[in-house]
């Protein structure tokens, strides 16, 4: 939202401008405004898509591709997780015979390393691994939403592990919750 010029659609361009606006001439880089953006993304998708539903040339019947099958593609979109990148080739016998896929945790997880290195600078006293610090290192990373199955837990319920180790990789302090919720101080 920071960075495109404009939105082809009337809502979703709208919402951009609002959300600029939020930033008081500068980016928005909170880093919940993530999913604020990601709600901006979508409503242009779904614009595009009653676009899509009326246009003519794909509601008609030729629709093949014509001409020698592909043999290798790249695709990169953009979704409301973050861009995805998909590499295929396709043997001869028509199977795949190698595939790469750079999926949005890839790219987010700068972004969710200094969020969490921002809550330990706001919230770490140097000593001891608290709830409270465990449940902000939770919503940094649901900023970013990295997968599905951290996606589905409820707030709270996150199975999170957190462990301080000193200069020398020596454990100094562990906490823990478990998928019900249960916060456990392990200590050294």
């Amino acid at each position: 939202m920071n960075n495109c010029d404009f939105i082809p659609t009337p809502r979703a361009e709208a919402a951009r401008r609002e959300f600029l606006a939020f930033g008081g001439g500068k980016p928005v880089q909170a880093t919940l405004s993530m999913h604020w953006a990601r709600m901006i993304d979508m409503l242009h998708c779904a614009e595009s898509l009653e676009e899509m539903l009326r246009d003519p040339e794909l509601l008609g019947d030729d629709l093949m591709a014509k001409g020698e099958p592909l043999r290798e593609g790249v695709g990169i979109l953009e979704a409301p997780r973050g861009t995805l990148i998909h590499h295929y080739q396709i043997g001869e016998d028509d199977l795949v015979t190698m595939a790469n896929l750079i999926v949005s945790t890839t790219h987010n997880n700068h972004g969710m390393n200094e969020s969490v290195r921002a809550v330990a600078d706001s919230v770490f006293d140097g000593r001891e691994l608290t709830e409270g610090m465990l449940n902000r290192i939770e919503v940094a990373i649901r900023a970013y939403d990295p997968c599905l199955s951290c996606a589905t837990h409820a707030l709270g319920k996150m199975p999170l592990a957190v462990e301080l180790l000193d200069a020398e990789g020596k454990r100094i302090d562990r906490a823990t919750r478990d998928s019900e919720g249960a916060f456990v101080h392990e200590g050294a």
